[in-house]
């Protein structure tokens, strides 16, 4: 939606887009204890996977860690990507388009709700608590797809794994994957 305004300075024209807004939701996953879901402090009420808005200036892929390490107390490590979620009416506050990556926890028994969450537990994936804020109980089904075989998980920037942050992610998945 574009509207048309004048300077009140200059009085020139000028249009401003209403744009939807970025965010990143992560979905972490451990084998042995599930997915991490947070319940919400804040409206719209329910149950999601850790996520946010993206800071101006901010990768998509940092907002991730970023709200992960703030929803969850979890440092983790990025492992894919999951999708890109864009209808208009996920979210009842305003347009949104959201990109979810898959992750590991380094330390899994860290997990704490803070900021944003009121709790923060691990849970099946196939067996998501109820009610299931925006368009989450979508991706944890498209997530249980790619465990049975059906859907692929797509792969990080090579853009972003080329920055000291990227190649830190890159180093702590190998040393993940060689404790597995």
């Amino acid at each position: 939606m574009k509207k048309n305004l004048t300077c009140p300075l200059c009085k020139g024209q000028f249009s401003v887009y209403a744009n939807p807004l970025p965010t990143a939701d992560i979905l972490v996953y451990e084998p042995s204890l599930g997915v991490v879901i947070i319940e919400r402090k804040n409206p719209p009420l329910g149950f999601a996977l850790p996520g946010g808005f993206v800071d101006e200036g901010e990768w998509l892929e940092h907002a991730a860690l970023r709200e992960a390490m703030e929803e969850t107390s979890l440092e983790v490590v990025l492992t894919g990507i999951l999708g890109v979620y864009s209808r208009p009416d996920r979210d009842p506050r305003c347009h949104t388009l959201t990109t979810v990556f898959t992750a590991r926890a380094i330390a899994p028994s860290a997990l704490r709700a803070s900021d944003d969450a009121k709790s923060a537990f691990w849970a099946d994936p196939a067996q998501p608590p109820a009610p299931m804020c925006f368009d989450h109980g979508r991706m944890l089904q498209d997530f249980a797809d790619h465990l049975a075989g059906k859907r692929p998980i797509g792969a990080l920037s090579s853009e972003w794994l080329a920055t000291p942050e990227g190649r830190e992610n890159l180093a702590r998945l190998e040393l993940l994957n060689a404790k597995a």
